[in-house]
């Protein structure tokens, strides 16, 4: 007598909890980070692909940039030189406390072991050793300053191609993003920045230089680019990272040291990848149409993608699918024949065409099938036949009775 009772207080449950998972979403994706609380004077972080602004605090104000200067320094050279391509050291004498690859006057090396030295451990005598090399040090401010006009970097102005204090050598948060993905574009640069340390070939001894930029080597998923310090610029971060194909690029300027700095530069590239959510977007075991099977009148056939779609997409953003499939198909067919596409759009652009193709097979159809489904039917077809039958039997007999009543009447004629 108690079981019975039990029995139902645990039906009940079970009742809930199933009304409550059903309720619920099976995989909630993760939260959107909240935003960052950045000390840095300037900060900004973007979506590497498009250039679209995620977070900004005062990104478009002007602000010395000490080395990151070197960002458009190494897309002149870029230009202007193949990498393999030898230069030859300058005169220029750095001061102790500048950056420094310790170059002797007439030391050749390539352009690809100067960009190795100007973009991790900054190197200030690999920055006038390219731009000498091309020109002179004027001639090459002029063409950091065309090349950042043809960027569109507004708010952007070069006095040097090192980042020392000047009064016309300064940029934006906003801007330094930009060129950074400017220069994330070009393999060779890429692949430098994301470098946790280089070995220089050239030149009058083997080296190997350390790249500045700690967060490189500590973070697998950071990918660059360049840090600087100045007494007027504070300590300065262009840094990018990448996740599920995804690029993110951070600006931090005016940081109090190097602890705020990376602190800050990781707590912006985290929140700009968590802007963005994998989502698979096809899914290959729903149906997306059902077609008529032709001659078959109640059979159905449902039409699915033939594969998953997965798209890195931005959270609360959604993609749009047009489906192009077939209202009737006619067998015999296999199971998993393409009949159709499926296309899919996100922000306007089409990312995805996926084949359509039958979840099962589609039967072929019989001389009686197409007459059952020209007469509406088994049954009609079945009534119809029993009609034509007995309509032909009647007809028979008519004609027989014809034959009959004329063969009494020859014989009649032959007994007068």
């Amino acid at each position: 007598m108690t079981s019975r009772p039990r029995r139902l207080a645990a039906a009940v449950a079970l009742l809930v909890a199933l009304l409550v998972a059903g309720a619920a979403p099976a995989s909630a994706p993760a939260a959107t980070p909240p935003k960052p609380d950045i000390s840095a004077e300037t900060a900004v972080v973007i979506d590497g692909r498009t250039g679209e602004t995620l977070y900004a605090k005062r990104a478009n104000k002007r602000h010395a940039i000490a080395s990151t200067t070197k960002i458009v320094t190494a897309l002149v050279a870029r230009d202007g030189a193949g990498l393999d391509e030898t230069f030859t050291a300058s005169d220029y004498k750095p001061a102790p406390v500048e950056s420094q690859l310790g170059l002797k006057h007439g030391e050749k090396l390539s352009l690809r072991d100067l960009l190795k030295a100007l973009m991790l451990p900054s190197a200030n005598d690999a920055a006038m050793t390219i731009a000498e090399g091309l020109g002179s040090r004027s001639a090459f401010v002029d063409t950091m300053n065309a090349k950042a006009e043809e960027l569109g970097l507004e708010g952007t102005s070069f006095a040097n191609p090192i980042g020392l204090d000047d009064p016309d050598n300064y940029s934006t948060a906003h801007d330094l993003a930009l060129a950074a993905r400017q220069l994330l574009r070009d393999p060779a640069l890429a692949k430098i920045v994301d470098s946790p340390r280089a070995r220089l070939t050239t030149g009058d001894k083997p080296r190997t230089v350390t790249n500045r930029n700690r967060l490189v080597g500590q973070y697998p998923w950071v990918t660059g680019v360049k840090t600087g310090h100045t007494r007027q610029a504070g300590y300065v971060l262009v840094g990018s990272a990448t996740r599920a194909g995804v690029p993110v690029i951070s600006v931090v300027t005016g940081e109090p040291g190097e602890s705020a700095r990376d602190n800050d530069s990781l707590a912006l590239l985290r929140y700009g990848l968590g802007q963005f959510r994998h989502a698979r977007v096809v899914d290959s075991r729903k149906t997306v149409a059902t077609a008529k099977v032709e001659w078959h009148d109640d059979d159905r056939v449902d039409i699915v993608p033939a594969k998953d779609a997965t798209l890195t997409i931005r959270r609360g953003e959604r993609v749009r699918k047009l489906v192009d499939a077939p209202d009737k198909l006619e067998g015999p067919l296999p199971r998993g024949e393409r009949v159709g596409v499926m296309q899919v759009s996100y922000r306007d652009q089409v990312v995805r065409r996926i084949p359509l193709v039958t979840a099962g097979p589609v039967r072929g159809a019989t001389t009686w099938d197409k007459v059952a489904s020209a007469l509406g039917g088994s049954a009609a077809a079945v009534a119809f036949l029993a009609l034509a039958a007995l309509a032909g039997l009647a007809a028979l007999r008519v004609r027989n009775e014809r034959r009959r009543g004329r063969a009494a009447a020859v014989r009649g004629g032959r007994r007068r």
